[in-house]
Order: structure tokens, then C-alpha cells, then sequence
């Protein structure tokens, strides 16, 4: 009777979760009214309530070894359901429990390094804001963060991409200059490859036509059009490849307002409001985490070499015909 009560209730509270209404402390309040305990006889703390609607294996699947299985025992929620939870666990729901009252810039961008927990704002005094960890999974040592902390560190960030004029243009036309030649190079060897495709339709063509006027045997134009055919077949193939390479082209002239973007992203990023803050942020940036004063992210691609090219550039420039070589490598890669 225990096990079914707690299913059951399992089942109530993800359901309840997910509509978007109900709070983790909600859940918290709700478990208590309904007198269900902890092996120890506690009652259940958020942690805990966050943890189980965390679990995969109440959909029947479970992790192993970072993959995901199917199990063989009965699913408890259905998967749409926890994904729905882990939405809104991840604030990517489209629901929310109140509308905030302050627009912070940063919410639901940067986790805790300590924990993982999201940092989420707050405001004191009517005039100064702070980010702190959640604390989700426990006590955590993180201490509050002033935002214009966190926006100094995303500033120097984003100045890794920023150039001056001259190097910007540099970078601008080597992209340029390396579309044009890949999109020559690759319509070129396109129209060598249809010129000989075009040859062999010509010859299987003919070797039927020898077949009908019995000039050949059938055996012999099966065994030449068979490899005729296999030869038409590669070249084919190797025409789509380069088709892929024309859509190859096309991408290093979006990344010359790629490179646009990111020269003007640190001004973009000062003069914005916070939405827009954390739009850009998220367009450029992933996996940020705040530890003890110190912000880590990652650029997202092709964000993360372009500030590889950015630095070697940077250098490179200063030294001659050599080093630009190995500057237009990294920028190209």
C-alpha cells in the first residue's frame, strides 16, 4: 500500500509540476499535508522533490555510462511528461509561476560553479542587483554577486573577438577571397565531372544500341554496362560531394557577418537592455558558470575560432607575409 501511495503520488506531483502553476515549494508544502517521510522519518526537502522529478527512470528508460536505455519495468510517467519537468526544472518552460517584477539580464544564463545550480537575480534596495546560487541541491558557499561584476567579466569576454579596423578588414577579405576561390575550384571540377558522366551515358547508349543490331552478345553489354555504370555511379557521387562544397563557400561568406557580428558585439553588448543582453549572450556563449569571482564559458561555434583567430591574428599581423599564412590556417579551420 506504501509503494502504490508513493507512486501515486509521484504520478500527482509530475503532473502538477509540469502545468506550470506550482512551485518546488508548493510540492514541498503538498507533501508535508499529505504526511509522506524520508526512510528517516523527515520530511521531504526540495532537494529531494527536485532529485525524484530529475530521475529518468520513473519513464521506464534509465542512464548508464552518459547513454540512455529502455528498461523492462513499467513506466511510471510517460516521456513527454519529464521532458515537459526538466523544461521547466530548466526554466526553458513556456509557463511561468508569476510574472518578475525586475528584467535581469542574466537569469537563466550562468550556473553556479560550486554546485550547478542556476544563479538568479534579486534586487535590494530598489537600486542595486545581485545574483545568487539558488541552492537547489544545499547549502551552497557561492556568496552574492553584483551584476555589474558579471557584466565587467562578459565585457572582457566578448573583447576577445573585437579587432581593430585594419585587421577586421584583413580577416573580412581573407574570408572572402577563400569563398571565391573554393566556389571556382568547386564549379569547375563539377563540370569536369558532368563532361565525363555525360560520356559514359553516351557510351551505354551506344552499347545498347550495339546489343539491339546483335552485334554484341547480351552477355557481354551486361558485364561493360555493369562496370560502365558502377563509373557513372562514383562520378555522381563525387558531384554531390562538391555540391557540398559549394554550401562550404556560401558559409565562409556568412562568416563575414558572422565577423560583423562579433566585432560589434562588446558595444552591442553595453548599449543593449537585458533581454537583449541575454539574447546576444546566448547567441554567442555556452556553459557559463560563476565560481568564487570568476566567470567560465565557452563561445559557441564559429565563435570559438574566430577568437582562436582573433588572438593568433592579433600577432601575427605585426610580423610579416609568413605568420599571416598562419593566421588565415586558424582562420579558416
Amino acid at each position: 500500500m506504501k509503494i502504490d501511495r508513493c507512486l501515486g503520488f509521484l504520478r500527482i506531483r509530475t503532473h502538477t509540476y509540469a502545468t506550470g502553476r506550482y512551485s518546488l515549494n508548493d510540492l514541498v508544502r503538498v507533501v508535508g499535508e499529505l504526511g509522506l517521510r524520508s526512510r528517516k522519518g523527515r520530511q521531504l526537502s526540495k532537494s529531494t522533490i527536485h532529485q525524484l522529478l530529475r530521475t529518468r527512470t520513473y519513464t521506464g528508460a534509465f542512464d548508464w555510462n552518459g547513454q540512455t536505455y529502455q528498461g523492462t519495468h513499467t513506466p511510471v510517467v510517460s516521456p513527454a511528461l519529464w521532458d515537459r519537468v526538466q523544461d521547466r526544472l530548466s526554466g526553458r518552460g513556456a509557463t511561468r509561476l508569476r510574472r518578475a517584477k525586475h528584467d535581469f539580464a542574466f537569469a537563466r544564463l550562468v550556473t553556479c560553479g560550486h554546485c550547478g545550480c542556476a544563479l538568479v537575480g534579486e534586487r535590494k534596495k530598489q537600486r542595486y542587483t545581485y545574483y545568487h546560487c539558488t541552492g537547489y541541491r544545499g547549502r551552497c558557499p557561492e556568496p552574492y554577486t553584483r551584476e555589474e561584476d558579471l557584466e565587467a567579466h562578459f565585457t572582457t569576454l566578448l573583447s576577445r573577438l573585437s579587432v581593430d579596423a585594419a585587421l577586421g578588414n584583413w580577416m573580412a577579405e581573407t574570408l572572402r577571397s577563400a569563398a571565391a576561390k573554393d566556389l571556382a575550384e568547386h564549379q569547375q571540377a563539377v563540370r569536369r565531372l558532368e563532361h565525363q558522366r555525360a560520356r559514359l551515358e553516351r557510351r551505354l547508349e551506344a552499347m545498347y544500341d550495339d546489343k539491339l543490331d546483335e552485334r554484341i552478345s547480351a552477355e557481354f553489354y551486361d558485364r561493360k554496362s555493369a562496370a560502365v555504370r558502377r563509373e557513372r555511379d562514383e562520378l555522381t557521387a563525387a558531384i554531390a560531394r562538391h555540391q557540398v562544397g559549394f554550401r562550404t563557400a556560401r558559409f565562409l561568406e556568412d562568416g563575414v557577418k558572422l565577423l560583423d557580428l562579433a566585432q560589434r558585439a562588446p558595444v552591442l553588448f553595453e548599449r543593449q537592455p537585458p533581454a537583449e543582453k541575454r539574447r546576444l549572450l546566448n547567441f554567442l556563449l555556452s556553459n557559463c558558470s560563476w565560481k568564487e569571482g570568476t566567470l567560465h564559458a565557452e563561445f559557441r561555434q564559429p565563435f570559438d575560432m574566430l577568437a582562436v583567430a582573433v588572438d593568433t591574428a592579433s600577432g601575427s599581423t605585426q610580423g610579416g607575409g609568413a605568420e599571416n599564412t598562419d593566421s588565415e590556417k586558424w582562420l579558416l579551420r
